[in-house]
């Protein structure tokens, strides 16, 4: 070929070199940057691919970061909490010690208030400070926030958690489907010969929750005198004595455990000789039995079945956990819905990496300041943790160390509920949620790493390739370039 005005081959190699120049540059890049993919063009699918997955191994992350500092409030709570219970144990002490009254001299009890009332304004100071990062954990600031509540059926609510899913409230509504009943055994009176009274001396073991006495009647004795005589040791065997109508000796008589429940029982058994006559039937079927038990309430919540136990009833689903204490009339009431609101409240956890109701999880903390805790209703009066103060109904000055211990078991138990419930939610909610959102993290970003990060043994090896590539092209292109000067021989 002789034609000077087009050089073919140096077109070619031109392109060439320029090809592996780009090559060249490509595999700088990757390797100054770590990257196989540096923008679109390097890998349109593998960007959006690697995007997504970057997307949501930060959602991961946060997720995991949110459930490490939930874990902290949680543990904070709770070690004040556990402070909390080591002052209810010594006041616990100091109560059993003033029933003591026949070694304590009343300058020892009036002492023993003193080390209460310390005690008890500890526990609202600590109530009242108790914080993380500025938030109140332990002043009822993350408890829920209850509208409507039917005081006269629903002693006492405890709401542990709700999900509002996007709603302002959370309707809760109640309806008893089988009445709570004490335990009952029932006597006749109209017994032949002696309507109203004992035909004859008898014998009797009374016993139940609380413990066994044996009392014993002559004949004659009225109905009315016996009931006097079982109501006197009530305190210490849980079971009471009346008539079925009031004002009738001959309606009979009716044994019944103090509380309500299937925990609750009664047992009456004629002892000795004598007695022939008494013969004691379940109030309800009118079997011949010496022994019955209570039954627990059973209702619905929410359409939801609730648990009973005795004139409690509690619901754990996903949507509520909530806990409550019906009153006797109400719980005896078949049929009849009750119903309140949950307005708000509650410590929100965002737990997974999208904003959506199922990774998010409610727990409510009950204020713990002696005005709420240990509610207990004693002769139909309730009675809280702040009643053993001085001059409060239940301090130890008043003599009422029964009902002062009976408000403390109940305090002491909350506590201790507080606190397992917020254990159970660190270890199987929080640590757990923890492990498996790491698994997850790791997982995607090995994933994330596959598609975008560059592969160092491949990518220096392509790097020598396009090294060589490019001084062999550039060597090319002179050569090629000279080629047209063989033409200046046809000229000489």
């Amino acid at each position: 070929m002789a034609r000077i005005n087009t050089n073919i081959p140096s077109l070619v190699a031109h392109a060439n070199l320029g090809r592996s120049t780009s090559d060249l540059v490509m595999r700088l890049q990757r390797l100054s940057t770590g990257l196989r993919v540096n923008r679109g063009a390097d890998d349109p699918a593998g960007l959006i691919v690697s995007e997504r997955l970057r997307s949501e191994m930060r959602g991961l992350q946060q997720a995991i970061d949110n459930s490490e500092r939930a874990g902290s409030v949680i543990a904070t709570a709770e070690g004040y909490l556990a402070e909390v219970s080591d002052l209810l144990t010594s006041i616990k002490a100091l109560v059993v010690e003033a029933a003591n009254s026949g070694a304590l001299s009343q300058e020892e009890i009036e002492a023993n208030q003193l080390q209460i009332d310390s005690a008890l304004e500890s526990i609202t100071r600590i109530s009242s400070t108790a914080s993380f990062a500025g938030l109140q954990l332990l002043n009822g600031a993350l408890d829920y926030t209850l509208s409507g509540v039917p005081a006269s059926a629903i002693g006492a609510v405890r709401v542990h958690g709700a999900q509002f899913g996007g709603n302002p409230t959370v309707p809760v509504e109640v309806q008893v489907i089988a009445s709570a009943l004490t335990a009952s055994l029932f006597l006749s009176g109209n017994i032949a010969g002696s309507a109203g009274a004992l035909p004859s001396s008898v014998t009797i073991e009374v016993m139940g929750n609380a413990g066994v006495q044996t009392l014993s009647f002559v004949s004659g004795t009225t109905f009315a005198n016996v009931i006097a005589a079982i109501n006197q040791v009530k305190a210490t065997t849980g079971v009471s004595a009346s008539l079925v109508t009031p004002g009738n000796a001959t309606s009979g008589l009716t044994f019944n455990s103090v509380g309500f429940g299937s925990n609750q029982f009664v047992s009456i058994r004629r002892i000795g000789e004598g007695g022939q006559f008494w013969a004691l039937h379940d109030a309800q079927d009118g079997n011949e039995m010496q022994r019955a038990v209570g039954r627990d309430v059973r209702a619905i919540i929410n359409g939801a079945a609730a648990q009973g136990s005795g004139l409690r009833i509690s619901l754990n689903v996903p949507a509520l956990s909530v806990q409550m204490e019906l009153s006797a009339e109400y719980a005896q009431t078949l049929g009849a819905a009750r119903s309140f609101d949950i307005t708000g409240g509650g410590a929100n956890f965002q737990l997974g990496p999208s904003i959506t109701a199922t990774q998010q999880i409610g727990i409510g903390i009950q204020s713990i300041a002696t005005s709420r805790l240990g509610g207990s209703e004693l002769e139909g009066v309730r009675y809280f943790l702040d009643s053993l103060k001085s001059g409060q109904p239940n301090s130890l000055l008043t003599g009422r160390m029964a009902n002062a211990s009976t408000v403390l078991d109940a305090a002491i138990s909350e506590v201790a509920v507080i606190r397992g419930r917020l254990g159970a939610f660190e270890r199987n909610t929080l640590q757990t949620n923890m492990r498996s959102l790491q698994i997850g993290f790791e997982n995607i970003t090995a994933s994330e790493s596959k598609i975008r990060d560059a592969d160092f043994a491949a990518e220096t090896a392509a790097l020598t390739r396009a090294q060589i590539m490019t001084q062999a092209g550039t060597s090319v292109l002179a050569t090629a370039n000279s080629l047209n000067a063989n033409v200046l021989a046809l000229l000489q």
